[in-house]
């Protein structure tokens, strides 16, 4: 990527710092070429909770237990509290702080000379400072954290997407396995009444001994499958168990579970409507304006810092009810400034400089990689239709042949190797079409998971959103911050971004813009 390129998305990030709030993400300059459709797209409208659109009520409750009680998304939103109570800490910088103190003593002397003598002393007072924030450092961390705050929510945003999708698979990878079943006990009967027939005819010398040898194998063969099948119901319970935050247990073996119809293919919408949809490229995004943000606090941190403090504080010796009657106030401004420090600062201006690039390259690969997932997704769900409908076209003529071939063996017309051959066919279709099924909506849930966006949830233990309007305002401060420098509006810090842009150091366009 080329440096005007990353300039024009920085550049970017000014002019849409105003869209801080989590559901309006303003879109920038994105970093790679994006196509303006789709190779497909259905007419069928997308919902929020795109699950909803297979029609399966037992689907829905596990989708909504798994969003409450799933522990990697209840620790997805532990992460993000974390990045609040930051955020909180990073917000207590820019106000002032009030200390008090207190202090009583007692000091007793023995000399010869003067005998005992016995002071004591008390005190209070109250101390208060405040930073001037000349240069915006302490602005633009604030509005780094609380960037960081919408970034986190995101990734919860994100994780629960991977969850709801992971238990809509779950369940209809289970809803297969189920399915498998049915047919290798079908199956098994249905060989055990060809064993009969072969033996009977074995008995007429009409069959030989290894046919009826054959037909026993495939009666075992079924018999096994019927146990993997089994096996694999088992194992898709206990998984579906932790998805949903319980301890493994097989807890749907009598609930009815079918495989549910995908219907018409979903309005996904334009490119670049599903990109700002998808939580994981909004999080790319919020990541990259907050290495911003730190990017100018280490900027206005090689400037000289002005701090202001005040205090006041009464003292007396005995007895205590003197103590207010003198008071000492003091008032002072301070101002310290770098003179020598190795290159440390600057350092630290090249380091967040690279992690600003870090930032643009992370995004735009989640871009490229988001637009793949969807036209992946599409091609997929089509290739699978078209194979689903070849099996049951297959399915329909495999069926039809063993029955020709069955009737034509009863009547000693055709040997037991083409009945053999055709039942085997028959039976391994019937496995396919199910299997062909499950995959065609496991690729529909692909296709939601990779134009599915945000919705609303509720918070582990009823814990509010500390995400405010006043806070959504600070992340809107940050274009003020940075864009109104260009109209001479914010002085303190036109002065320290102006200065080091003049040293000629390129990497600063997007401080200065």
């Amino acid at each position: 990527m080329n440096k005007a390129l990353l300039n024009s998305i920085l550049a970017g990030i000014l002019v849409t710092m105003g869209g801080g709030c989590r559901r309006a993400v303003q879109e920038p300059i994105l970093p790679v070429a994006v196509p303006e459709t789709f190779s497909v797209s259905g007419t069928r409208p997308m919902v929020e909770r795109w699950w909803e659109h297979f029609d399966d009520g037992q689907l829905n409750g596990l989708v909504d237990e798994a969003l409450g009680g799933n522990f990697d998304l209840q620790a997805a939103w532990d992460r993000l509290a974390q990045a609040e109570a930051v955020a909180r800490r990073a917000e207590a910088t820019v106000w002032p702080w009030v200390d008090w103190t207190g202090s009583a003593s007692t000091s007793r002397r023995d000399a010869k000379a003067t005998g005992t003598t016995e002071t004591q002393a008390h005190s209070l007072g109250l101390a208060a400072g405040y930073e001037v924030d000349l240069w915006g450092e302490l602005a633009s961390t604030r509005r780094a954290a609380w960037l960081d705050v919408e970034a986190q929510q995101e990734a919860v945003d994100t994780a629960a997407i991977t969850i709801s999708a992971s238990v809509a698979a779950t369940w209809y990878q289970l809803a297969e396995a189920r399915a498998q079943v049915r047919i290798a006990q079908a199956q098994i009967v249905a060989n055990k009444d060809v064993l009969e027939i072969v033996t009977v005819q074995f008995r007429n010398a009409v069959a030989r001994a290894a046919d009826v040898l054959r037909q026993r194998q495939l009666v075992a063969s079924t018999e096994s499958q019927l146990i993997a099948a089994q096996e694999t119901v088992e194992v898709l319970q206990y998984r579906l168990a932790a998805l949903l935050g319980r301890t493994p247990e097989l807890a749907w073996g009598d609930r009815p579970v079918g495989l549910a119809d995908v219907g018409e293919l979903p309005a996904v919408g334009l490119p670049t409507e599903v990109l700002w949809r998808r939580p994981d490229v909004r999080q790319g995004y919020r990541q990259l304006q907050a290495a911003d943000q730190r990017l100018a606090a280490a900027i206005a941190d090689q400037y000289p810092r002005l701090s202001l403090s005040a205090g006041v504080s009464t003292f007396s010796g005995a007895p205590v009810r003197d103590l207010f009657r003198d008071w000492l106030t003091t008032l002072a401004a301070n101002v310290a400034g770098p003179v020598f420090d190795a290159g440390l600062r600057k350092a630290e201006v090249e380091r967040q400089r690279a992690i600003v690039s870090e930032r643009v390259h992370t995004w735009s690969g989640t871009v490229l990689k988001a637009l793949a997932e969807v036209e992946t997704a599409l091609s997929q769900e089509r290739q699978q239709a078209m194979f689903l409908s070849s099996i049951r076209e297959q399915l329909e003529l495999a069926r039809q042949t063993y029955e020709r071939n069955r009737e034509s063996f009863m009547k000693g017309q055709v040997d037991y190797i083409r009945v053999l051959e055709s039942l085997q066919s028959l039976q391994a279709l019937e496995r396919s079409e199910v299997t062909a099924r499950r995959t065609l909506i496991g690729r529909r849930i692909d296709l939601y998971r990779a134009t599915a966006g945000s919705w609303d949830k509720p918070r582990p233990g009823g814990a509010g959103d500390y995400f405010t309007a006043e806070h959504a305002e600070d992340v809107k401060d940050a274009e003020d911050a940075l864009v109104t420098d260009n109209r001479g509006q914010d002085a303190r810090g036109t002065q320290g971004r102006d200065a080091l842009a003049t040293r000629g150091d390129s990497g600063n366009a997007q401080v200065s813009p």
